[in-house]
C-alpha cells in the first residue's frame, strides 16, 4: 500500500544533481517542463534514501507561507 502524506502539494520528478557537505545535501529536481526545485536535507536523508542522479522522486512541499508574484 503507497504511503499518503498530508502535504498537498506533491511534485513528481527526477534528481538531477546532489551535492553532499558535511551534515547538509543540497538535491536539484527537475519537473515535468524542465523547471526545478533545490532541496536542503541532511546528508543522513541522502544517504538512508540512497539518492543518486536519475532517480524519480516526489518533492512535497508543507508550509504555512507559499508566496505568489505577478509581473504588473
Amino acid at each position: 500500500m503507497p504511503m499518503q502524506f498530508s502535504a498537498r502539494n506533491q511534485l513528481q520528478g527526477t534528481v538531477k544533481s546532489i551535492k553532499l557537505g558535511s551534515v547538509m545535501g543540497e538535491v536539484v529536481v527537475t519537473l515535468p517542463g524542465g523547471q526545478e526545485i533545490v532541496s536542503a536535507i541532511t546528508r543522513t536523508s541522502v544517504e538512508t534514501l540512497k539518492l543518486k542522479e536519475g532517480d524519480s522522486v516526489v518533492v512535497m512541499i508543507k508550509s504555512t507561507e507559499v508566496m505568489v508574484g505577478k509581473n504588473e
